[in-house]
């Protein structure tokens, strides 16, 4: 439920959309001029503005700068009876979330506010988890991490399109967030992860549809694009669009205009894109998964995002801050981590990289009784996990070697083997391996092992 201004100059509409609302369990509150609207905007946060386009001698858009410039970000929806598509067009410019035709149906406005009202909830939240997570992900002093806060400073003011790739669990939604809170850009983070949209409906998620335009379009949608009009369009796991989707994404990368599903006005769009991966988009680009021609524009910028393995002197000092912000977050004594809990976690592999260390700090956090974290608060796969290392015996020959055949090879016996050892059930084999399932089901495919796609445990 949401808080309201309704803006008519005829009492009856006020009045009626008044009841309709707070019947919805809405907050409401009318003004009948620009100028009661206006004070309406400054003395409370308002969630929502629907206003009609024609009041007396004023023009509702014109309301549009004034809910641009609130502190609290506010959507703003058009009624007409007046409606055109130079109409649509221009509200839309001007940041309104859609617009409604009079006649309307109670429904139709119900579902159109409902939407409206949850985008609002989204950018706040969105605003305050960037104000949350600051300069969070940039904490450690690894080489790779250093190159990232340079890479970010420079990239962040322009528009290019930037391709963040690293293994799950390493941070790329974050690096994402701090290239769209370091710009200049007024408009919302919108964060879409390619592999949870159902590919038919993928279309009209991203672009938008208009009403009729399938079966349930009962109301025209924005789609993601224009919801992020201004601001950012984070592509999460681009590497899963289907290639259908790849080709009309080039195409709006390309004429920087989108087109609803069902209509026939293309609309500009003002949106910086940013995409992950936890490919080699540039391999699946080789293998004829994933159009070259996206890949390279996609890949104006690369940024990659370090395994945490990789960057292993940063373990302990990360613990470390999750430990701080979760015994806040639980209003608990500033709590430190023991010394054989710190050896513990400097030698723990992390698979599942800074989101696997940031769960284990948070649960031993919420376990401990004291303001010490000892060792029984980690997991028990933490606690007695062996530091396992792998001794290399092979020497060069002095005729030299292919090492990428030879690492290829090694790397095809040790998944088969793990494979074979597991009943082809990958979930596991990746347990063995100290990967995740995401890696060793790319590792798969990249390698060519044959491994029946079915088996995998319940904890898949």
């Amino acid at each position: 439920m949401g808080a309201i201004l309704v803006v008519d100059d005829e009492r009856s509409m006020r009045d009626y959309l008044d009841i309709l609302l707070r019947k919805a369990g809405h907050e409401v509150v009318t003004a009948a001029t620009l100028g009661a609207a206006r004070e309406a905007l400054a003395k409370r946060e308002l969630d929502l503005v629907i206003t009609d386009l024609k009041l007396g001698n004023e023009n509702g858009l014109d309301l549009l700068k004034d809910v641009n410039q609130q502190r609290h970000p506010v959507e703003i929806v058009v009624i007409t009876a007046y409606a055109t598509t130079a109409t649509a067009i221009e509200a839309m410019k001007r940041g309104a979330y859609d617009y409604l035709q009079k006649p309307f149906k109670n429904e139709e406005l119900l579902v159109l506010v409902d939407k409206a009202i949850e985008k609002r909830r989204l950018v706040s939240e969105n605003a305050a988890l960037r104000r949350k997570l600051g300069g969070e992900l940039l904490l450690g002093d690894a080489p790779a991490i250093r190159e990232i806060r340079a890479l970010v400073e420079k990239v962040a003011p322009t528009r290019t399109t930037v391709l963040i790739e690293g293994e799950s669990g390493t941070g790329k939604e974050l690096v994402a967030r701090m290239l769209h809170r370091t710009s200049a850009r007024a408009g919302a983070f919108v964060a879409m992860n390619c592999g949870a949209i159902p590919a038919e409906l993928m279309e009209s998620e991203l672009f938008g549809h208009v009403k009729g335009a399938f079966t349930g379009a009962v109301q025209a949608s924005p789609g993601l694009f224009r919801a992020a009009e201004g601001g950012t369009l984070f592509l999460d796991e681009v590497g899963e669009l289907p290639l259908v989707m790849q080709v009309k994404l080039l195409r709006v990368l390309q004429e920087r205009t989108v087109r609803p599903v069902g209509g026939t006005e293309t609309l500009p769009i003002d949106v910086r894109i940013l995409a992950a991966t936890n490919r080699s988009l540039e391999a699946e680009a080789a293998a004829g998964r994933f159009r070259e021609d996206l890949y390279y524009r996609l890949n104006v910028v690369q940024l990659r995002v370090p395994a945490l393995r990789e960057r292993p002197a940063d373990v302990v000092p990360l613990a470390r801050h999750f430990a701080a912000r979760f015994a806040e977050d639980l209003a608990r004594p500033l709590m430190k981590l023991a010394p054989e809990t710190e050896n513990l976690l400097a030698g723990f592999a992390f698979p599942g990289n800074v989101r696997e260390l940031e769960n284990i700090v948070e649960r031993a956090v919420a376990l401990s009784d004291s303001d010490l974290i000892g060792p029984e608060a980690l997991p028990p796969h933490v606690r007695g996990a062996p530091i396992r290392q792998v001794s290399v015996t092979a020497e060069l020959p002095t005729s030299g070697l292919d090492l990428e055949a030879l690492l290829d090879a090694t790397e095809r016996r040790l998944i088969q083997e793990a494979l074979k050892r597991t009943g082809n059930v990958r979930t596991e084999a990746a347990k063995l391996l100290g990967l995740t399932f995401r890696s060793i089901r790319y590792r798969i495919a990249k390698l060519g092992i044959d491994s029946p796609l079915e088996q995998t445990s319940n904890s898949d």
